[in-house]
């Protein structure tokens, strides 16, 4: 109760905040919105012309909340406890009652956790400016704590004026403790509270949202885009266990362009390597949570395990040498929108060997097809669908299992900060063995969500 309360005096000053300041004032330059003016922008805009000139620092109060009810059915391949008998596959004579199935978690309707975030972004000079998240609520942390942050740099006006300006009209750096730049999905993905700039209410099932400590390098020119970035692999940052741990690499290549008022193509490919860690985090670092509360999560764990808050997402278990490339496609022609994602990800963990004792290597394969048609006044609705496949080997299994999503959706922005969103989502496990809480399995149902964001 005292983190609530907490929570909501934060939410109550960082909203009359917003009520204070007229939007004009909040604008920073090359500054992704966190409003409906945001959405496809991708990475933060480079422009050579500046919104305002600076004047000393400039600080941006901003931040969101985000609220769904939940109306979820799930199910697996476990039946009904009054047809088990002895001698059955799916009795355990433990004078427990237990079964060779797991038995699901009861869940029902009604509203999740409310979520909250709040962002500080600060222009420090011209050219230098600072983002940092906190988590107010989330999913995995009952406490306020902070996601992260980073300093981007656009010139460098802030130590010489017009040092390397030719230059520096093309490049942009960021470092920091800060999300990396793997992929185009996580530009569209929900982000704890910051859901406005996802049409659904889910993420995908292998959710790339990975959060280190490195720097980035970007080169853009006439639409194209190189991105070159190097962190550390750590999620939770220590000096301990210092050969546990080596760096990881990511790059990005891609076109973007606005080639007439209707059309917008973007292209891009990205690549994720990490050669030796004691985890990879690349599927499982987001603490916010999964969207889907509590479906197919096994009714005898403890709420503090690991499907606690990713339920309904996949991870792999890949603690060793990954390698994951993803290619992007979007297309927006006047209201009709199309993104697309391909992935595939190699990697091991340390206790899988085969036969001859080698190391061994699991493939996974990620595709994801998202349609959407915004109409109305400043495209203030929209409705869609999305098709989520991922296939692979999990931890410990010796055959290829796959989970299968679709969702159906549709919402509408009551102000550039205010949206609303349903959908219906349908996913479904296969070729999971007996004694898995997924064999078998499937849930459906309707989640509503509400979204300010400013």
């Amino acid at each position: 109760m005292k983190h609530l309360i907490k929570q909501l005096l934060v939410l109550i000053i960082m909203f009359s905040v917003v009520s204070v300041y007229a939007q004009n004032k909040r604008s920073l330059n090359n500054y992704r919105e966190p409003s409906k003016e945001g959405i496809n922008v991708f990475e933060s805009p480079k422009d050579t012309a500046v919104i305002k000139a600076f004047d000393g620092v400039r600080v941006r109060i901003g931040g969101s909340s985000t609220l769904q009810f939940q109306a979820i059915d799930h199910e697996n391949g476990r039946p009904a406890e009054s047809t088990i008998m002895p001698g059955s596959p799916w009795f355990s004579d433990d004078g427990m009652g237990g079964n060779a199935n797991l038995p699901l978690k009861e869940i029902g309707s009604n509203f999740n956790l409310a979520t909250a975030n709040l962002d500080l972004d600060v222009e420090l000079h011209d050219g230098l400016r600072m983002h940092l998240r906190t988590y107010l609520s989330s999913r995995h942390h009952p406490e306020a704590w902070v996601k992260g942050g980073y300093i981007q740099v656009d010139n460098l006006n802030w130590i010489q004026e017009g040092l390397l300006g030719d230059v520096m009209d093309k490049v942009t750096v960021k470092i920091g403790h800060m999300e990396v730049n793997y992929g185009d999905q996580h530009f569209r993905r929900s982000d704890n509270a910051q859901s406005i700039y996802n049409p659904f209410v889910g993420n995908t099932l292998l959710d790339g949202f990975a959060q280190e400590v490195g720097g980035e390098f970007y080169y853009r020119n006439n639409g194209w885009l190189a991105m070159v970035g190097l962190y550390n692999g750590k999620l939770n940052q220590a000096v301990s266990n210092p050969e546990t741990t080596s760096p990881t690499l990511v790059g990005k290549l891609g076109w973007d362009k606005q080639l007439s008022d209707d059309l917008r193509l973007r292209l891009t490919g990205s690549v994720y390597n990490t050669a030796h860690t004691a985890r990879v985090y690349l599927y499982g670092a987001d603490r916010g949570g999964s969207r889907y509360y509590f479906v197919m999560e096994d009714a005898n764990a403890s709420s503090g395990g690991r499907g606690y808050f990713t339920s309904g997402r996949i991870d792999p278990g890949f603690t060793n040498e990954v390698t994951a490339i993803m290619i992007n496609p979007f297309v927006k022609y006047q209201g009709l929108e199309f993104f697309g994602l391909f992935e595939t990800t190699t990697g091991r963990a340390d206790s899988e060997f085969d036969a001859s004792g080698n190391n061994t290597d699991r493939n996974w394969t990620h595709i994801m097809a998202e349609v959407l048609y915004r109409f109305g006044n400043n495209e203030n609705f929209y409705v869609g669908g999305r098709y989520n496949t991922a296939s692979g080997e999990m931890r410990g299994m010796t055959s290829d299992v796959t989970i299968n999503r679709f969702n159906i959706g549709a919402g509408v922005f009551f102000t550039k900060n205010v949206l609303a969103k349903i959908e219906y989502v349908n996913q479904e496990y296969s070729d999971f063995p007996e004694g898995s809480q997924f064999n078998e399995g499937k849930f459906n149902g309707v989640v509503i969500e509400s979204v300010i964001s400013f």
